[in-house]
């Protein structure tokens, strides 16, 4: 088990949000944590402690005033880290390469290769084109709706068809390096993981995969090393004490690394 460090971006501010409260047409944003320090600062500290694997995430869309604003905190932080961050947010094969060549290790989408609820072949086929399987990360973070987890595009606002299991990730796993996946129902809660989520993970043996949403104690870390058989990697957010939560970071990186 890996930690994989993050840094999201709203508003041309580092923060931590609540996942499944992002509604950007309606001008609603509920903040666990807004840093006085910029996304660099977070880039650099993740390099000074040698964690890689980790993610810069822009959360307003191109349509928002503010999305250049973020964009540009977003290359900051990809620039103070060379190849020690993934991106993700409105990314897409046009801008697939100057996020790769500003430093970013992967490029993550979700949206963009989904149509109508469905995967749409062409569009992934695109982005392996455009940034190449080695540096892409597919996001198929879902949410719970009667008893499947979804893959939901556009924020976390809109779900799709597709079923977050096994099969989705065999099927998808040639054409990219490795997945991301949130819980969205509890991602910026601190109430705890998704155990289904982290059981059925634990059952892929294939690229690597990393686990974020609810963690907000080192009881959670067991379990999600018990469950997913140590081969889940976790992000972790609002809990952690470099955004106002309670889990000593370099408590959690001695953790992860035992």
């Amino acid at each position: 088990m890996e930690l994989r460090p993050c840094i999201d971006i709203h508003d041309g501010r580092v923060k931590q949000i609540v996942g499944g409260a992002l509604d950007e047409a309606n001008r609603h944003v509920s903040e666990n944590f807004v840093s006085e320090s910029d996304a660099a600062y977070f880039a650099s500290l993740y390099k000074e402690n040698d964690l890689s694997g980790g993610h810069v995430i822009i959360l307003n869309g191109k349509d928002s005033p503010m999305y250049e604003a973020s964009r540009t905190q977003a290359i900051s932080a990809l620039k103070a880290y060379p190849g020690g961050l993934g991106i993700g947010g409105g990314v897409n094969p046009d801008n697939a390469e100057e996020y790769l060549e500003a430093g970013a290790s992967h490029v993550i989408v979700t949206s963009y290769v989904f149509r109508n609820g469905e995967i749409d072949m062409h569009a992934l086929d695109r982005m392996v084109s455009a940034a190449g399987r080695e540096h892409l990360i597919l996001d198929l973070s879902a949410r719970k709706r009667d008893d499947s987890y979804l893959i939901v595009t556009d924020r976390w606002q809109k779900f799709t068809s597709v079923e977050l299991n096994l099969d989705t990730l065999a099927d998808l796993a040639s054409y990219c390096d490795e997945f991301l996946i949130h819980a969205v129902d509890v991602e910026g809660r601190n109430s705890g993981i998704e155990s289904e989520v982290v059981g059925m993970l634990g059952g892929w043996n294939g690229i690597p995969v990393t686990y974020a949403g609810g963690i907000h104690s080192f009881d959670d870390l067991y379990l999600i090393d018990t469950l997913g058989s140590g081969r889940v990697n976790v992000t972790i957010g609002s809990a952690l004490d470099l955004f106002g939560g309670t889990m000593p970071f370099k408590e959690v990186i001695e953790y992860c690394r035992k």
